[in-house]
């Protein structure tokens, strides 16, 4: 499916904006402790973040991004998603998906990438977005061309030396540590978050 003109992209960004958002019960929301995040502590719109700790992913048994340049993105109720320079990607490793997109009601149409290597596939594993909105003021300008890879379809992502888990529920790419409070959307019932 091609993906549709900005004046389409607009209507259908705005119409997410409009939006209403529910919470889970205020008892549900853990607290945050000493070094530790809250997801609900996370704004809304998002916020572009620079990352300091190292990034890594592996596939097949080889890295195929590692950057001490990383990007995250936080929002509301959703774990932070960690975005790579071009640069620090194995780009050889990478197949665009041709006719996939989906659309950020924040940072716009975002294009998918297989991850082939060794012999192995993992079907729509990263993202980009060539042109993300800059309407709010966020930063996502920042975040163009670079990479942001599904934990659930590698076979391991880090930050530092802490090895994430996926995001709850498949669709959303957020990377999952022992530090991040909730709950995190995703899980069945958020789905109006």
């Amino acid at each position: 499916m091609p993906i549709p003109g900005k004046t389409e992209i607009r209507a259908e960004v705005l119409r997410y904006r409009r939006a209403t958002r529910g919470r889970p019960p205020e008892t549900a929301i853990e607290t945050a402790g000493p070094g530790e995040e809250s997801v609900w502590d996370f704004p809304r719109p998002p916020e572009v973040q620079t990352v300091t700790a190292p990034l890594r992913v592996t596939f097949a048994g080889e890295t195929v991004a590692e950057t001490t340049a990383g990007l995250r993105v936080i929002e509301t109720a959703g774990a932070p998603v960690y975005y790579f320079p071009p640069g620090d990607v194995r780009r050889e490793a990478l197949r665009p998906v041709p006719g996939h997109w989906s659309l950020c009601e924040w940072k716009g149409v975002a294009v998918y990438f297989d991850i082939v290597l060794a012999g192995r596939l993992s079907e729509r594993a990263a993202f980009a977005y060539p042109d993300p909105l800059d309407d709010l003021g966020c930063g996502f300008p920042r975040i163009k061309d670079h990479l942001a890879f599904y934990a659930s379809r590698v076979d391991a992502a880090f930050i530092g030396n802490v090895r994430v888990t996926p995001q709850p529920g498949g669709f959303y790419a957020g990377w999952v540590t022992p530090s991040l409070r909730g709950p995190i959307k995703g899980v069945p019932g958020s789905e109006g978050w």
